[in-house]
């Protein structure tokens, strides 16, 4: 999409930018002529810093090791499809 977007650690940050106690999210629409070096400054550092590395923050859960009772349930199905499996092989 191109757009650049970043988390910010807390409302009041947020808050401080647009001169308020809080803010939720803000959306720039229009920077002044004298402001866009610094705001293509702070695209840049966030495209760096965020954007770009989005696969490497993203957590990652487990690792593919499942518990003693999910591997029982899952060869307890393997063992019964095999077995069904067998019963149509001997009935065709």
């Amino acid at each position: 999409m191109g757009v650049p977007y970043c988390i910010v650690k807390s409302k009041s940050r947020l808050g401080a930018l647009v001169h308020q106690k809080t803010a939720t999210a803000v959306a720039i629409t229009d920077i002044k002529n004298e402001d866009k070096n610094e705001f293509a400054k702070l695209v840049e550092a966030v495209n760096a810093n965020f954007t770009d590395k989005f696969e490497e923050l993203r957590k990652k859960w487990g690792g593919g090791i499942m518990g003693i009772k999910a591997q029982h349930k899952i060869a307890a199905k393997e063992r019964a499809i095999a077995a069904e499996a067998a019963k149509r092989q001997n009935l065709a």
